[in-house]
């Protein structure tokens, strides 16, 4: 009786986001919804029409490209220069200029205003401090024009229980499949830092591969979020939603609330 043996698992430690094509596999598997969610609130919540579109820390540029396809002139910015040069050859390889620049979500400007910006997936708890918070928010504000918006997702603490997230998926692209776990290590309310732990378990025709990464989330209560609105009072929240993106579903935010889309319109 033969045996097969299993191939040895690379087991790399260090920043996720410098593997932008296994982060891209998990994180485009679900733009569909986001997607029209995105159109959605440009017709719904937008004074005038949409044509030019922001995305701060866009990452790979899953729901930028999309954007861009369906007509809009579109922008980026991130800060981790392997995810733009992967964002920007998807926008290439597609016969389109590229987008995306390296640029700090929290110290940028636009030399054109846009009409709309989105930040979907929570990217915004990467900043640490309140100030590096208000200094993005102020940003923002600058970078749309008047009746413009921007649509801010983030994982709110509930004040009801302690966190405990411990969250899988799995997506496969051609031959590759990859499986990511995303879990809290630990959580320290005084400092409102919750750290993170993540692995990416990448199986190829050639290889298997673990990256494992922590990173620290800046924590808000619904009452600490609303705080930091009110430091910018040229962005005014005008609607809110939670993850399953249904722009006819909006929500009530209370301190029992968790995943909710912010949509602020510049005044």
């Amino acid at each position: 009786m033969s045996t097969v043996q299993s191939r040895p698992t690379d087991v790399i430690h260090g920043k996720i986001y410098d593997y932008p094509v296994y982060y891209d596999i998990i994180f485009a598997a679900d733009w569909k919804k986001e997607f029209q969610f995105l159109r959605d609130c440009f017709s719904e919540h937008a004074t005038g029409q949409v044509r030019r579109v922001l995305e701060p820390a866009c990452g790979t540029g899953r729901l930028l490209i999309k954007v861009a396809q369906a007509g809009y002139d579109v922008i980026g910015n991130d800060l981790n220069p392997q995810a733009v040069e992967f964002c920007n050859r998807r926008f290439r390889r597609r016969g389109l200029e590229p987008a995306a620049v390296v640029a700090d979500m929290a110290d940028f400007r636009l030399k054109r205003k846009v009409d709309a910006a989105f930040n979907l997936i929570n990217s915004f708890r990467h900043l640490p401090s309140e100030q590096a918070a208000v200094a993005h928010l102020r940003c923002m504000a600058r970078a749309l024009r008047k009746g413009g918006i921007y649509l801010l997702g983030l994982h709110l603490t509930p004040v009801s229980r302690r966190i405990c997230d411990d969250e899988c998926y799995t997506a496969r692209r051609g031959t590759v499949t990859v499986k990511s776990r995303l879990w809290t290590k630990s959580v320290d309310s005084r400092k409102r830092v919750e750290m993170v732990g993540m692995t990416l378990d990448v199986t190829t025709p050639a290889k298997q591969l673990k990256l494992v990464d922590e990173m620290p989330f800046r924590m808000y209560t619904a009452r600490q979020f609303n705080r930091l609105l009110a430091e910018v009072p040229e962005l005014e929240l005008v609607e809110t939603y939670d993850f399953d993106h249904d722009i006819n579903c909006p929500i009530e935010v209370d301190g029992h609330s968790e995943d909710v889309v912010f949509v602020l319109k510049k005044t």
